[in-house]
């Protein structure tokens, strides 16, 4: 494993002035309201000041960011346009050319940059499924044939492949995938050196999901849009462009319901929301890179979480009233102890080395992660057990510790133990917000899978351990 290459500077929440109690009581907050953290990064003033991983996540490990790396794809547009290589009021058919249906309507004729980087293009919903249904080869043609009910620029509705078209475009104009393009101009310029992304089946990066970072490297990116594109003495996004990236330009809508969470109904900026305090890059299942510049604060979060809003009122109710407040070095201490300590508790039981299970894997269990029938055998090996799925996936799991495997490409870390005359194990594909727990009936000679939370792409277990990902772009 690649060791952790430090981005930002350190400091204490005393030094850059703010309370240890403040994040203290954030920590207490979030177990209290039982939101599931992988990691937190707290940056004031330029430093971070707090910073902890749930293990068995770990500082180093990069992490699934889902529909956070939106906003990475509108910093790269903001180069394309600033390049002079792109325009707001460009067209998307004239872009894309090869991309448009012989039957696009006059509004999609009149798509543009701005209505895409808005979400504004004129559907009411996600159009992604139905696009993808209409265009199984070609996301862009898709999208364009979706039916648009309401006029573009008037109406904003979270729409995923506005940010695939993006990227497309973005890559069309530059001569660069996207990948390539940010790592030139943002990631390695600022020392992050370890961006993946997921695929889409042709090879292409899905642009609106599948980038994953360290939380260091959202953090930084936090205190890049603080500081205006300026990192160091050296400019790599144009003030200009985080400006206006990060400010409103339409109103968000509440559910049908007429229900709500107060931070997504400030507004949309250019593949930012708009927040009560400052603005956010948003993730699935809480990836979240929050900016206060009235508070010159960054909080980076990584999670398994249906509660971003949640971490969002945490951070307001307990680290905004912290700000500018007087601490002490020995809250720090105790703080930074705490941090230190965090983790999530490896499966309770017995090691019994010497016995092995042959059983049955039942898909009819709720977020089943592998296929019915799936022959799975718990085979006792050095202090541990190896898993067998079917013919082919193999993992290794600890006992009363975490092991570590990449049976397919990506690490998976797991810990298990016997329970009785059941076998339990948690599988932590390490890169993303997702686990598995397998639970063996040695006694009814039966197994079952089941995720924490089932993927946005696919349930499929053997797919969300191969790296890259390549898959159809199905996400929110």
């Amino acid at each position: 494993m690649p060791s952790q290459r430090v981005v930002l500077p350190r400091s204490t929440p005393t030094a850059s002035g703010m309370s240890s109690r403040s994040i203290t009581a954030l920590l207490d907050r979030l177990e209290a309201r039982s939101v599931e953290c992988h990691s937190i990064m707290v940056v004031r003033r330029g430093h971070v000041v707090a910073e902890g991983w749930w293990a068995p996540y770990s500082a180093e490990r990069p992490h699934l960011l889902y529909s956070l790396t939106k906003s990475f794809t509108s910093i790269a547009v903001g180069l394309a346009i600033a390049d002079g290589l792109l325009s707001l009021d460009d067209r998307v058919v004239d872009v894309l050319p090869d991309h448009v249906p012989a039957d696009i309507s006059e509004q999609g004729r009149r798509l543009t940059v701005h209505h895409l980087l808005s979400m504004t293009a004129g559907h009411r919903t996600d159009s992604l499924t139905e696009a993808w249904q209409l265009e199984p080869g070609d996301l862009v043609k898709g999208f364009l044939r979706v039916p648009f009910p309401d006029a573009e620029g008037t109406r904003h509705a979270y729409d995923n492949p506005t940010t695939f078209v993006l990227a497309r475009m973005v890559e069309r104009v530059t001569g660069r995938g996207l990948p390539e393009l940010l790592d030139e101009r943002l990631f390695r310029p600022m020392g992050v050196d370890h961006a993946e992304w997921d695929r889409v089946a042709s090879g292409a990066a899905f642009g609106f999901h599948g980038l994953h970072l360290t939380t260091e490297a959202v953090a930084a990116f936090g205190e890049l849009l603080l500081r205006k594109g300026l990192w160091g003495d050296r400019r790599l996004v144009p003030h200009e462009w985080v400006e206006l990236a990060t400010r409103r330009h339409i109103g968000t809508l509440p559910f049908e319901d007429g229900s709500g969470d107060a931070d997504y109904l400030c507004g949309y900026g250019y593949q930012f929301w708009i927040s009560r305090h400052g603005y956010h890059g948003d993730g699935s299942f809480g990836q979240l890179c929050v900016v206060v510049p009235s508070h010159d604060l960054v909080v980076a979060v990584t999670g398994a979480t249906t509660q971003a809003q949640a971490i969002l009122d945490t951070i307001w109710e307990c680290l905004l009233p912290g700000m500018d407040q007087a601490g002490s070095t020995r809250e720090d201490e105790i703080l930074a102890d705490r941090l230190r300590r965090l983790s999530f508790a490896p499966v309770l039981g017995s090691a019994v080395p010497d016995r092995s299970l042959t059983a049955r894997l039942d898909a009819s269990a709720e977020n089943s992660a592998l296929p019915d029938g799936t022959t799975v055998i718990v085979d006792p090996v050095d202090g541990g057990w190896l898993l067998h799925f079917g013919a082919s996936l193999r993992v290794e799991v600890g006992h009363g510790e975490w092991r570590e495997s990449s049976p397919l490409g990506r690490p998976v870390v797991a810990a298990g133990a016997w329970q009785g005359n059941t076998f339990v194990a948690e599988l932590y594909v390490i890169t993303t917000p997702h686990r598995v727990r397998v639970v063996v009936d040695a006694d009814a000679g039966t197994a079952v899978a089941t995720w924490n939370i089932v993927p946005l792409t696919s349930p499929s277990l053997g797919l969300h351990l191969r790296s890259p990902l390549m898959t159809r772009p199905d996400v929110s």
